[in-house]
């Protein structure tokens, strides 16, 4: 069962398309409108409801029942249950790819890149992933540190470009997405700025690291967190953060083309 059939219930009140992201997904897609793009991963079809709206076709492949039902009806937005290893489109149907946050929850990666391979035309691959080892070691691992933990089982950027470009024979290319202050995408690491968000339950459980985390550990968290800000402690300690409106914690798109 996917799992966020158990843990995306309210995912689409916290993970609001943020249209920065967008821009500079559509800049990576360098597609002329009414192109046709998969949507791998679709979650609750924030994003696919974004290309969309800016006159792309999307179909929208996810497996799970609970986030299709969020999602908005688009005219240009077609959707499929079904999973990244086994996409149901013909070959060679679509314009570009798209992954937005959610290749590490694929149970075969290999395979998904050769599905990938295999439906698209002569467009790109742009998936947005992560690699904790390029980030900085904010304070929300002093509350948090399974979320470190966690990020650090999941493939190293490098080997996510070498899997790519074995089972697409692309060329590939990573590009840093440096975090605003205020996204409004509440993934993981993006209420950097804003610990408070992290307080509150409806963000916590948007974020599949915390929803699958042990809960003992989240709430001793919880209260440290909350006793720190309370007292200023907080602010004495990481208040030097909220001097920067962007920051590097370790997110990448990652964009596969032709090879000439």
């Amino acid at each position: 069962m996917p799992i966020y059939n158990s843990i995306g219930q309210q995912y689409s009140r916290t993970r609001v398309p943020d249209i920065r992201i967008v821009n500079q997904l559509i800049d990576l897609l360098n597609l002329p409108k009414d192109s046709i793009i998969a949507d791998i991963g679709a979650g609750t079809g924030g994003y696919s409801l974004a290309l969309a709206n800016q006159g792309f076709f999307v179909n929208a492949i996810e497996p799970s029942v609970v986030m299709q039902k969020q999602a908005g009806n688009h005219p240009q937005v077609k959707w499929f249950p079904d999973y990244a290893e086994k996409l149901p489109l013909p070959d060679k149907s679509v314009d570009a790819v798209v992954s937005i946050l959610a290749i590490h929850h694929f149970n075969n990666l290999e395979k998904a890149f050769q599905e990938m391979q295999r439906v698209i035309r002569d467009g790109v691959i742009v998936l947005l992933s992560f690699d904790i080892r390029f980030a900085q070691k904010i304070w929300l691992y002093d509350y948090f540190p399974f979320l470190w933990e966690d990020a650090l089982r999941f493939l190293p950027l490098q080997e996510q470009i070498d899997l790519i470009q074995t089972h697409t024979k692309r060329r590939v290319e990573a590009i840093p997405l440096l975090l605003p202050y205020d996204l409004s995408d509440l993934f993981a690491a993006a209420a950097w700025r804003r610990p408070e968000l992290y307080l509150q339950p409806e963000v916590r459980a948007g974020i599949s690291s915390f929803a699958l985390a042990n809960q003992d550990l989240i709430e001793q968290g919880l209260q440290l967190l909350t006793a720190d800000l309370n007292s200023g402690e907080w602010i004495k300690k990481y208040g030097d953060i909220r001097n920067l409106t962007e920051i590097d914690l370790g997110y990448r798109f990652i964009r596969a083309t032709l090879v000439n």
